[in-house]
């Protein structure tokens, strides 16, 4: 392959689709297939072309583009070849007098383009009619060791958003946009779990806190392990309850002692009663009582963070385990209670309001969530990291104390609950405007779902949206801080209260550019979901789409030809019979119109 005739095509090819304004990576699949297309074949060269072809996208952030660019230059993909950005172009009308031929394959031999989430290609031939001219024997897949982790990339949230100083603070001690993005979910349900009692959002007829439970999947050695440094933000929250434990501790056994050199006289008083066993951070290598105790001896508030899910697992499959129903009760803050016959205890509490933050390996995630139907699936936010592919240098110069500077901020954020408490609850409140943006969003994504995964991800979406709704309620309560404008009494707080500064139920706004920025983490969170979901045994569906299915659908724009998504399946992996059978049955179902009769749809 001669490197500059390469590069002057992709020149051509860059002008043509300027001259025609098309923008020819809409989505983020074939965002990242160009920019593989251009490293591969192109290296450093092939930068500015890859931004000027970004750059007519209403979405273009050069940052991110900067980013995605110099990954694929380090993570080289190498089924993906030029012939792939030609073949995105023809898709949105724009054709050169260079464009490769693109009927079979693409440069040295290789398919125009690859599924962006497997790295496998079976080499089939066709005729203009899309029919296999080769035998089963020629459909050979690439030699393993050129294979890569077949669960990347996944589209990252992207960091174009400046969020509240603290989660700016806490995302800025990522080296990767993975790393980055793990900080940033794992900062959501940290400080989520701390404003359990202050702030609060009203969603399907309930009054949502901002409780979440997270699971960081991850192979090894692949970054997670910076989650371990948000638990650190609420270990003061933590500390100081075991400090007054501590303290009642020893008012409780000075007491008892008096009481039991009282003699006879203790017949007239009563025994004293031992304090409850407080903390916040709950340990997730516990029993099935032992965790009802710890949240009913807070209030119902508590957070497990741990660093390996099988911890969790293990404890869950013990004899005196069989706790992840009160995971799936604390998510919807339902009553917590138990029953002991030998002292005839009972014990309950009201509402529960328990976190959850977990990292660990793909195989450990079966153990946990044996299946979709098991309900802590539906419940969880999942972020899959692929794994490592280039060393990494791990020295900093500046030799900064990662851990010191996380319990600062947990220092700084304990007095700033402190007096959040003070002032009483905050209530979301979203406009109607924002209401109609949130219920569009979620209204595609569940018929999507619905469509492409049946049941098994349907109530993921459902639960999604409520996780966001919490999410956003943390960006407002963070963003109220710095702007006291988005903050105001309750509407039915009494004038005198108002004139005496006796306020403890505020309603709380949040801007349009953070709540769009929630928002846009939607796409990314379902379809790491997705990807998890290939790890379970299916239920009660014998044979589902997968999620390059999902993802199929998702690549092609509201009309698209057969042609198109025949060859988009294609390079996915996806059979042609399967491709025909979804058409014919999303069409039946009313989810596609066949606009021309000859193979043009349209999405409903």
């Amino acid at each position: 392959m001669n490197f500059n005739t390469t590069l002057d095509d992709l020149r051509c090819l860059t002008e043509a689709v300027r001259r025609a304004g098309a923008d020819i990576a809409p989505t983020y699949t074939e965002y990242v297939q160009l920019a593989f297309a251009i490293a591969n074949d192109c290296g450093e060269a092939g930068r500015a072309d890859f931004l000027a072809l970004c750059s007519l996208s209403a979405k273009y952030n050069e940052q991110n583009a900067q980013k995605l660019f110099t990954n694929a230059l380090r993570n080289k993909h190498k089924s993906i070849h030029l012939a792939t950005a030609f073949h995105l172009a023809k898709q949105c009308g724009v054709t050169t007098h260079t464009t490769p031929d693109e009927g079979s394959k693409g440069r040295e031999g290789q398919p125009p383009f690859a599924s962006h989430t497997h790295a496998r290609y079976n080499k089939v031939e066709t005729d203009t009619d899309g029919n296999n001219t080769h035998d089963d024997d020629d459909n050979e897949p690439e030699p393993a060791a050129e294979r890569t982790d077949p669960y990347s990339p996944l589209p990252p949230f992207g960091h174009g958003h400046a969020w509240p100083d603290l989660l700016e603070q806490i995302i800025s001690y990522g080296k990767t946009d993975e790393q980055r993005d793990v900080l940033l979910l794992g900062a959501f349900t940290v400080l989520g779990s701390s404003l359990a009692r202050v702030v609060r959002c009203q969603y399907s007829r309930k009054w949502q806190a901002p409780c979440m439970q997270t699971f960081v999947v991850a192979p090894s050695a692949s970054g997670k392990g910076a989650l371990t440094w948000v638990r650190l933000l609420v270990e003061p929250i933590h500390d100081k309850i075991r400090g007054e434990v501590k303290e009642a501790m020893k008012a409780y056994r000075r007491e008892k002692a008096e009481y039991d050199s009282m003699g006879r006289e203790r017949k007239s008083r009563e025994a004293p009663v031992p304090p409850p066993n407080r903390m916040f951070l709950i340990s997730g290598n516990n029993t099935g009582t032992g965790i009802l105790q710890n949240i009913m001896d807070n209030d119902g508030t508590g957070i497990i963070c741990e660093s390996e899910a099988d911890t969790v697992s293990a404890a869950i499959g013990t004899e005196y385990g069989h706790w992840s129903d009160t995971l799936r009760k604390a998510f919807d803050h339902d009553r917590l209670s138990y029953n002991r016959r030998t002292d005839r205890e009972y014990r309950e509490v009201s509402r529960s309001y328990l976190s959850v933050l977990l990292s660990g390996t793909p195989a450990q995630v079966k153990p946990l969530i044996p299946t979709a139907e098991n309900g802590l699936f539906s419940r969880q936010l999942f972020y899959y990291m692929p794994r490592i592919t280039q060393w990494a240098d791990q020295f900093d110069e500046e030799e900064t104390d990662v851990d010191e500077a996380f319990r600062r901020m947990g220092r700084q954020w304990k007095t700033t609950l402190e007096e959040l408490t003070l002032q009483g609850v905050f209530t979301l409140k979203l406009t109607k405007e924002q209401k109609k943006r949130f219920n569009r969003t979620f209204s595609r994504l569940f018929h999507r779902s619905s469509t492409v995964n049946g049941d098994e991800m349907s109530s993921s979406v459902v639960r999604l949206a409520v996780n966001t709704c919490r999410m956003m309620s943390v960006v407002a309560l963070l963003r109220s801080l710095e702007d006291s404008s988005l903050v105001k009494p309750a509407p039915d707080i009494p004038s005198d209260n108002l004139k005496d500064h006796i306020v403890q139920r505020w309603y709380m706004m949040i801007t349009d550019v953070d709540f769009q920025a929630v928002l846009d983490l939607v796409e990314p969170l379902y379809l790491h979901a997705t990807h998890i979901l290939s790890f379970l045994t299916p239920t009660t569906v014998k044979s589902r789409s997968t999620a390059d299915k999902d993802m199929l659908f998702a690549s092609v724009g509201n009309e698209f030809t057969r042609q198109e998504l025949l060859e988009k399946a294609q390079a996915r992996g996806i059979p042609k019979g399967t491709v025909l059978t979804w058409i014919k049955r999303l069409t039946k179902q009313g989810a596609l119109r066949n606009m021309d009769g000859k193979g043009t749809y349209r999405k409903k």
